[in-house]
């Protein structure tokens, strides 16, 4: 029986997916296997010596210290693109409410009073303070293309937007699901002084925080839409708040509200929406149960943050997962020890992520804890259990 702890609302449509018969879930529980969350921060958490895995039902992990479960030997998984679609519409309304100042317009409305006639009068009057500009023809940079990314991008294409993109890190298969009339960029900065509407789909890290800062609003297009609906951070809000005063951005769009933010006449913040439809929650759910179901069962690693990408087909034997540190001869050491025991393997497949390796090996034989204790005592695995 497996024990898995929620140490946030997971939907039921996820939770489905780990039958009952061999799981126990709840968002108490001792000596967990597994553990599901969404925005629960587990910098300060007690790490039980049982968890092997923790899924994260949505993409960021910023909650969750990977490097301290790395030296673990804990796997993180995610959920990308789950809830891509969702962001995707919301950087499409984002575009809309930026350009046609559509929340201004709804609280200007908002404010009349008078009889019928006299809001009449008020409305004809007023709304020439709200006059916009649409969007084919335009060009909307999107800067990073996962998921996420590609969904907009191609959406955008589909608004008659011309589209540039800019992704050092994209993938072969990620390329191939991009339409071939973006344009690529070969750096952020040779994607600013093109576009008039720029989006992120980025994780916070030193390499992206404030990306758009006081320097580089210089080189923007007067009058170019910002959104961020990736992460608080990505963007220097006080030298964009600095740039609309100034007349050199026309508006912000963005998921975090602040003080600074959150009263400006041309910015619209969003209460961290990006997310937030019963479809992305479902998605993201079903996606990470399924992942650490297939880990915990099988040994199979897919969508992991910290954890190569591993799914070896089962054999007749009997398997074993180990994860170790990525240096010279722990293979050797491994295959020495199941040889001293008389062992054959089967199967094998290691595989390396940065400092980690992971290895699945199928034998001949039960595995029994007097070997999995020989082998977690090996100098560099950083754990071994039998799947």
């Amino acid at each position: 029986m497996y024990k898995i702890l929620t140490l946030n609302n997971i939907s039921v449509a996820g939770l489905e997916r780990l039958p009952r018969e061999d799981y126990e879930i709840a968002s108490e529980i001792q000596h967990p296997d597994g553990v599901l969350l969404r925005s629960f921060k587990m910098h300060d958490m007690d790490v039980p010596p049982s968890l092997k895995a923790i899924g994260r039902a949505g993409a960021g992990v910023n909650n969750i210290p990977v490097d301290k479960m790395s030296a673990k030997g804990i796997a993180v998984f995610n959920a990308p693109g789950a809830n891509a679609n969702a962001v995707k519409e919301l950087v499409i309304a984002g575009m809309l409410i930026g350009c046609r100042n559509l929340c201004q317009a709804w609280d200007f409305a908002r404010q009349l009073e008078g009889d019928d006639e006299t809001i009449t009068k008020q409305v004809e009057a007023g709304k020439k303070n709200f006059g916009g500009f649409e969007l084919p023809g335009r060009t909307l940079g999107v800067v990073g293309l996962g998921a996420i990314g590609r969904y907009v991008a191609n959406a955008a294409l589909d608004l008659g937007m011309n589209v540039i993109g800019f992704d050092p890190g994209i993938t072969v298969e990620g390329a191939w699901q991009l339409s071939s009339r973006v344009e690529k960029a070969g750096s952020i900065d040779e994607l600013l002084p093109k576009v008039d509407f720029v989006t992120f789909h980025v994780p916070l890290v030193e390499a992206t925080k404030h990306m758009i800062n006081a320097e580089r609003l210089k080189t923007m297009r007067d009058n170019a839409v910002i959104l961020n609906f990736a992460r608080n951070g990505i963007i220097d809000d006080e030298a964009v708040s600095a740039a609309i005063k100034a007349g050199k951005i026309y508006s912000y769009v963005c998921d975090f509200p602040s003080n600074l933010l959150k009263n400006h006449e041309r910015v619209i913040t969003l209460p961290h929406l990006g997310a937030s439809t019963k479809e992305a929650e479902d998605n993201c759910a079903i996606m990470v149960a399924e992942q650490v179901r297939d880990y915990l069962e099988n040994g199979n690693v897919k969508n992991s943050v910290n954890f190569p990408e591993v799914t070896m087909p089962r054999t007749e034997g009997y398997r074993m997962a180990i994860v170790n540190s990525n240096v010279p001869n722990m293979v050797g050491q491994i295959s020495s020890a199941l040889a001293d025991r008389g062992l054959n393997i089967i199967d094998m497949l290691n595989k390396s992520r940065g400092d980690l390796a992971y290895t699945l090996i199928d034998i001949d034989k039960p595995v029994d804890e007097a070997l999995i204790n020989e082998l977690s005592e090996i100098d560099g695995v950083l754990s071994a259990r039998a799947v």
